[in-house]
């Protein structure tokens, strides 16, 4: 790992759950370097970040579809007109030459567009308002892999290492086993139950949470990370929400007004790689 690499995953351990505006000015040491440096964490897979399309080029299906009738097109009147777009350029376009129609909804046909085989599209790091993140697989680099490279003498401020220090005493937790016998019982179950809660528990949590809050079974996200996060990490809890959707047991649905809600909850939300989060779980 690069000295810069490394200094800028501990000044991400600096930040409430490991998660920053890229444009926070934590990050402006790094000068014209961060994005660079993001990327490169992110091909590893210790960082992840809001990514938006950069660029798009048409596909030979997607030239076949503009040679068919137009009764036969299997996309609709905008798709057609985005794609057709696409074709008048020769090799790559950015999607900001795109005019017509707006960003939002120009995005999102892109993504379709994509999603179908049409278009090639690459995607790369959020040109406005992107947020970085510390993966549960940087997590793991820090906390149990990590070792210096021999000769290497990287300058780290005492901030730095105090940010890597209150990292290590969070995500180091005592195993069960390793606790005293002389321990009283509650106190074994106790720190049992923190390095060990499943996906069951968190879901009866959930439950719980929409009968003290009457949420309708519609629990914001933002109440269950003040609940689990300490013990559990942002990226976990994410992860077990994901699995608790995959088996059927939760829906998770995106937040339509954002308005009813301050920054610091609608931020709460897992966000997409689309566009906007995912910030409302149903019990199935």
């Amino acid at each position: 790992m690069e000295t810069n690499e490394l200094k800028f995953l501990l000044k991400l351990l600096g930040c409430t759950n490991y998660r920053s505006s890229l444009s926070a000015t934590t990050f402006d040491v790094f000068k014209g370097d961060k994005n660079k440096i993001c990327k490169s964490l992110g091909d590893r897979e210790l960082v992840d970040y809001t990514r938006e399309i950069t660029t798009v080029k048409i596909l030979p299906p997607g030239q076949a579809l503009l040679k068919l009738d137009a009764a036969q097109v299997p996309i609709t009147d905008k798709e057609l007109k985005v794609l057709e777009k696409i074709s008048k350029v020769s090799g790559k376009i950015a999607p900001s030459k795109i005019t017509s129609p707006k960003a939002a909804e120009r995005d999102v046909i892109l993504k379709t567009l994509s999603e179908r085989g049409l278009i090639d599209a690459e995607w790369g790091i959020k040109k406005t308002k992107a947020e970085v993140w510390l993966t549960e697989r940087g997590i793991a680099e820090l906390r149990d892999d990590y070792i210096p490279k021999k000769g290497s003498n990287p300058v780290i401020s005492l901030d730095l290492l105090n940010n890597y220090l209150r990292f290590l005493r969070k995500n180091l937790r005592v195993k069960p086993e390793q606790v005293s016998n002389s321990l009283p019982i509650a106190t074994e179950s106790a720190l049992e139950t923190i390095s060990n809660i499943s996906d069951e528990e968190i879901l009866q949590i959930i439950e719980k949470l929409d009968k003290e809050l009457g949420t309708d079974n519609y629990v914001p996200i933002f109440h269950l990370r003040q609940k689990l996060q300490p013990p559990l990490s942002r990226d976990e809890l994410d992860q077990a929400l994901y699995r608790l959707e995959e088996a059927n047991k939760i829906e998770l649905s995106t937040l339509a007004e954002p308005r009813d809600y301050t920054p610091e909850q609608v931020e709460a939300g897992i966000s997409q790689i689309s566009g906007g989060s995912l910030f409302f779980i149903t019990v199935n």
